[in-house]
């Protein structure tokens, strides 16, 4: 108890007394988890729609690895990016490994699956004859794709909230692509993981506890945009 008290005492301190580094470190976190989790949706959206309603040959075997990779391991996902951006790899050339960018497209890499499951589903609850309904009134694809979209708002949110979850919360990527470099790459993740290994539990707690408190702040926010959208129908 005595450590988990010194952690939420350290974790105050550094936030009040703004800490040059805790405020990097945090910054970053946000960053590289907020555009993973945007990457994620604006790939995952048309990917999920595209299973839900299309008819084609292999579309439950995609459906199948949606669902597979919601489960994926994040450090394999983090080993694929590393080889791909690695000096002698095929993107090694971009210079990207060990860089904020590579953590975004790993994090995404982890994401996409699981928003691509979550609106498969979702769009598939829909009824069918919603859409049918649409094209009597006379609205374009573009028009009826929004309208699918609004309608299946709630459960949109949910897939938002999960992507967000699994990339903010995410390590093991994270490290083998970004390298943990203080003051470039570190996040509030690998910042916990440094603190507990030098025996620095105070501080990896409060790490830990900043890390929860982001957590909770951009969910409640999710949450209650849910919740009024509910309150509206």
């Amino acid at each position: 108890m005595d450590v988990l008290f010194a952690g939420l005492v350290e974790a105050l301190r550094l936030l009040t007394t703004g800490d040059e580094d805790t405020w990097a470190i945090t910054a970053l976190t946000l960053r590289v988890s907020l555009t993973a989790t945007a990457v994620a949706l604006l790939l995952g959206l048309p990917i999920g729609v595209g299973i839900a309603l299309g008819r084609f040959p292999g579309r439950r075997i995609l459906l199948a690895g949606a669902n597979t990779g919601m489960g994926f391991p994040p450090v394999v996902v983090g080993l694929f990016v590393t080889v791909l951006l690695w000096r002698s790899g095929p993107l090694g050339g971009l210079g990207l490994l060990y860089t904020p960018t590579a953590m975004v497209v790993a994090q995404a890499g982890i994401a996409t699956p699981i928003v691509v499951a979550l609106v498969a589903v979702a769009v598939q609850q829909i009824d069918p004859e919603f859409r049918i309904q649409m094209q009597g009134l006379g609205a374009s694809r573009l028009q009826s794709l929004l309208a699918l979209f609004a309608e299946a708002r709630l459960p949109l949110l949910a897939a938002a909230m999960a992507a967000f979850g699994a990339v903010v919360s995410e390590v093991g990527a994270a490290q083998m692509v970004g390298g943990n470099l203080v003051g470039e790459t570190r996040v509030l993740t690998t910042a916990v993981v440094l603190a507990t290994s030098r025996g620095q539990f105070a501080l990896a707690i409060a790490f830990g506890l900043i890390l929860l408190m982001i957590a909770f702040a951009v969910n409640l926010t999710l949450t209650l945009l849910q919740q009024r959208r509910t309150a509206d129908r």
